[in-house]
């Protein structure tokens, strides 16, 4: 371990769309009611090259840079009170090795928080259905912070919360803007699924493919790399 580091509290940060609940397909559809009710047509690479990233940045390249806040908003909240419903009626799925990873990590004594780009209610919603409670300590959505992924203020702020230095944390991620906030947040990285993850310091197809050590290893190194002085 970095010789710093000993006796530390550690904590794993996890974005929550795409990373641990497989709920793409909801969002699709919610995006497609709501905005076919403000007559645009968005395709599912429109949908696709924006997932992950904050409502309010969206709906700009959605709707015109000029829109009206207060229709962004409007279109906004009615696409996340209709995602929630089909939560709430349907449930959520976790992506595969996301509960055992969560759950060997508590019992090894490693903080958890959930940081998303997401709307704290939905976080809040999509928390309870994936039976995390007890597990998971704090939640992060995007009211909390200022300024959406890839700025690093959401994994800061879920260190904060959690009380542990931003050095004792990893990031678990899908997407590129994740990765690159993760990396601004001095941060090690993991990037899970076929997503454009490359920039993470380790890679996996899958969270099932991850042990217990796979996090301390990525977080010991990253301690060293710390203490020799290198710039991450």
């Amino acid at each position: 371990m970095g010789r710093n580091s000993s006796g530390r509290p550690r904590a794993v940060l996890w974005d929550l769309d795409g990373t641990l609940a497989d709920s793409s397909e909801q969002h699709w559809r919610a995006w497609q009611t709501v905005m076919a009710s403000e007559g645009v047509a968005i395709s599912r690479a429109d949908f696709l090259a924006t997932f992950g990233q904050r409502n309010d940045e969206i709906l700009r390249q959605w709707l015109g840079s000029s829109t009206d806040p207060r229709r962004i908003r409007r279109v906004g909240n009615g696409k996340e009170a209709i995602f929630r419903g089909y939560v709430r009626a349907e449930g959520v799925a976790t992506l595969p090795g996301a509960v055992e990873c969560v759950r060997s990590l508590h019992a090894a004594g490693w903080r958890q928080a959930i940081a998303s780009s997401g709307p704290r209610l939905n976080v809040d919603v999509m928390h309870a259905a994936l039976g995390f409670d007890g597990l998971i300590e704090i939640l992060v959505g995007a009211e909390d912070v200022s300024a959406g992924k890839p700025d690093p203020e959401v994994f800061l702020v879920a260190a904060s919360r959690l009380g542990v230095d931003r050095d004792r944390c990893v990031v678990v991620e899908d997407a590129t803007a994740g990765i690159e906030a993760a990396r601004r947040a001095g941060m090690p990285s993991i990037g899970a699924g076929t997503g454009d993850v490359g920039a993470a310091d380790m890679v996996v197809a899958s969270l099932a493919s991850l042990r217990l050590q796979s996090f301390e290893e990525l977080l010991e190194g990253h301690a060293e790399v710390q203490w020799q002085g290198i710039v991450m």
